[in-house]
């Protein structure tokens, strides 16, 4: 029995590697053994309009008196500490910082 069970475990992994379905986790060049996704958006403003988003759920899951009005989603379900990582995550800080030395560009003008 547990030379069949390898034997499909093996063949199973085989066929894994030959279709390629694990394609969504790319991994990280990192000694933690960490993976990356790919995210796509249009542009930047949609980029920031994501972030909102995320805060602004954040700020509603965290306030008492909003999560009381909803009978539809416990707030158990929802992992507020999950969102806020994704925010931070998304912004961009190297392009914040094009945009502050755009800015001083603007104010010596």
């Amino acid at each position: 029995m547990e030379i069949q069970h390898k034997e499909q475990i093996t063949e199973f992994l085989e066929s894994m590697n030959r279709i390629n379905k694990f394609t969504k986790l790319k991994p990280e060049n990192s000694n933690d053994n960490s993976l990356s996704v790919t995210l796509r958006v249009s542009c930047y403003n949609e980029l920031n309009l994501m972030v909102s988003d995320l805060l602004k759920a954040s700020i509603i899951l965290l306030n008492d008196d909003v999560r009381n009005l909803s009978n539809t989603t416990k707030v158990s379900d929802i992992n507020v500490m999950t969102l806020l990582e994704i925010a931070l995550q998304l912004l961009p800080e190297d392009e914040m910082e094009i945009l502050d030395d755009l800015h001083k560009l603007h104010l010596q003008v």
